[in-house]
Parts: structure tokens; sequence; C-alpha cells
């Protein structure tokens, strides 16, 4: 079993939640075809700066239910009007954490993030693949 964190967009979380599917750009092909079925993905909110700053919260687990299929229909919000995220996956509710985690207190523990000053730089992209410990961590994790 392989676990994901899946980074996105405040926008992009309430299509995720209401659609169940997570889609991403061609870009992030190599990573996302190594998402089987059964596969755990995390999906991890990015924060906004600005006016009404706004942090990064880990919101929900789903399971992967679906093989990748290819899907140009517009389903999510992007910074680049002709991006569709077109390789999709669908999910099934594992647990959506009612009180979001506010994902700078797990940063210390996670395995994955070797820079812990500069931790954000290692979410700069759609997916990245984490290991078991990192998932039970987050899944466990007690304020």
């Amino acid at each position: 079993m392989n676990y994901f964190l899946c980074i996105t967009t405040e926008e992009n979380w309430n299509i995720i939640k209401e659609k169940k599917i997570w889609g991403v750009s061609k870009k992030y092909q190599n990573t996302i075809s190594k998402v089987n079925l059964g596969d755990y993905l995390i999906i991890y909110e990015m924060g906004k700066q600005g006016k009404e700053p706004k942090p990064q919260y880990i919101r929900a687990i789903y399971e992967v239910v679906s093989e990748i299929k290819e899907d140009n229909k517009k389903l999510f919000e992007s910074y680049s009007p002709n991006e569709t995220y077109p390789l999709r996956i669908k999910l099934k509710e594992v647990k959506i954490f009612e009180k979001p985690i506010l994902f700078k207190e797990l940063v210390p523990e996670m395995d994955f993030i070797t820079n812990k000053k500069f931790w954000s730089g290692s979410l700069r992209r759609a997916m990245a693949q984490i290991s078991e410990k990192d998932y039970e961590k987050i899944v466990n994790f007690k304020e």
C-alpha cells in the first residue's frame, strides 16, 4: 500500500470533497502512475497569503477506488486557463477531519520533510509520496 500527500487549494478541496475525484496535470504523470487501487491520499490544503492569510491544513483521507482516467472536462480551478488536471482517479472517503490538522504542527514529525526550517519547499508539487510511518503520524495526530 502507498500513501500520498495531495497538495491542493481551498477551492479544489471543496471540489474533491463534493465529487470524490483527485486530478493532476500531465506534468505529474510519473507520480500519479505510482498510485494503485486501495492506496491512501491525504488531502493537504495549501495556505494563502495576503490580507486574510490562511494556514495549511490536512483536510481528509481518501482511498483510491479507480484506475487513472484521462478527462479534459473542466472540473478543477487552475492558475492556467487551459489546465484541466486531466489525469484523474475516483476516491472513497476514509476520514474528513472535522477540525482540520494544522500542518505546521506536523512538520517536526514528518520524515519526508528534510528541511524543517523551510519545509514548504517539500510541498511545491501536486503530490508527494510519504511513508506509512508519516501516514500514521498524520492519522493519529492529537493536538
